[in-house]
């Protein structure tokens, strides 16, 4: 973890993980199989939860013990009520997240092939607000020991990774989507660039998760992991040489959150301090025992759960 210029500047941490970035209410759909096209299927469950890469992630810091809050921008309607209800429910503060009444959160119908696990995802972020550049600022980006950032708010998060970087304060990032031009800057300023081997393929040209790392690592990176699922992740410190972390076998369930997962408990170790290889193995057990189980956040474990399920693992 870098050194922390906190005290030079007169501030001192308050949360491991503090986030900027997407946050959503799912309605989940369970069903005995994906239906093909114009075709009636009924559902065997609906169930609603929060949901977002950033703010599940935020609720994974915090399942496994860390202290977590999220600063984004919500309204005061029935659905920005619901996010910030789930999100404090779950022990995530919310005192700074910024009210306009124009913003919602993401919202988003996802489909569960109960047959395989999967889900298909459909979304509406048409009245996501993200916070402005200019309120990226040292007092508010000081509250804490990791920045989370995701796609969503490129162009605060390159503001808010200048600032971390000055700082001391490492950057995790999650990116999905190449969403606006401003995603690639937020992607170089971050330290810890975890991206699927589908963005990265996009974004290199390379198909092979592995030579997708070497083309995305950098020097100055703290590390590069690249996911791909099943077939486990891999990555590298800085420059240096790439590695692989596979999957762990577990009976899937539903597979919602598990990226958003993965990230959560990648940030939760760096807050604590843990070496690259420590925190790529943890995230990658959090996230196998989170897809045992249905939802995108009810499946998320506590951490003696998973440094149980790792040692079962040998």
């Amino acid at each position: 973890m870098k050194d922390n210029n906190w005290r030079k500047f007169g501030l001192t941490p308050t949360f491991d993980v503090l986030g900027f970035g997407a946050i959503a209410v799912d309605d989940l759909l369970y069903v005995d199989h994906y239906p093909p096209p114009d075709v009636k299927m009924p559902v065997t469950d609906i169930v609603r939860q929060g949901g977002g890469l950033t703010a599940t992630a935020l609720v994974a810091v915090t399942r496994l013990g860390g202290t977590a809050a999220y600063a984004g921008v919500l309204g005061d309607d029935e659905l920005s009520r619901h996010a910030i209800a789930a999100l404090e429910e779950e022990g995530v503060d919310c005192s700074l997240v910024r009210r306009d009444p124009e913003a919602r959160p993401v919202r988003a119908v996802i489909i569960i092939d109960l047959s395989t696990g999967t889900r298909n995802i459909f979304s509406d972020a048409r009245r996501f607000v993200s916070r402005a550049p200019k309120e990226m600022t040292d007092a508010l980006i000081s509250r804490c020991r990791v920045l989370f950032l995701d796609h969503r708010v490129a162009a605060a998060g390159v503001a808010a990774a200048q600032v971390a970087q000055r700082l001391g304060i490492p950057v995790v990032a999650d990116v999905e989507r190449l969403l606006t031009p401003e995603v690639p800057a937020m992607m170089d300023a971050s330290d810890h660039l975890i991206v699927s081997a589908g963005l990265a393929q996009q974004v290199t040209g390379r198909d092979d998760p592995a030579r997708a790392v070497e083309a995305l690592s950098r020097r100055n990176r703290a590390a590069t992991v690249v996911t791909a699922g099943d077939a486990g992740c891999w990555y590298a410190r800085g420059a240096g040489p790439v590695m692989h972390q596979p999957a762990f076998a577990v009976e899937v369930v539903d597979t919602t959150g598990c990226g958003d997962v993965f990230h959560g408990a990648y940030a939760a170790l760096l807050a604590r301090g843990a070496d690259l290889s420590r925190c790529i193995q943890f995230a990658a057990a959090t996230a196998a025992l989170k897809a045992t189980c249905p939802g995108g956040r009810s499946g998320i474990p506590v951490y003696d759960a998973v440094e149980a399920f790792m040692q079962m693992q040998g």
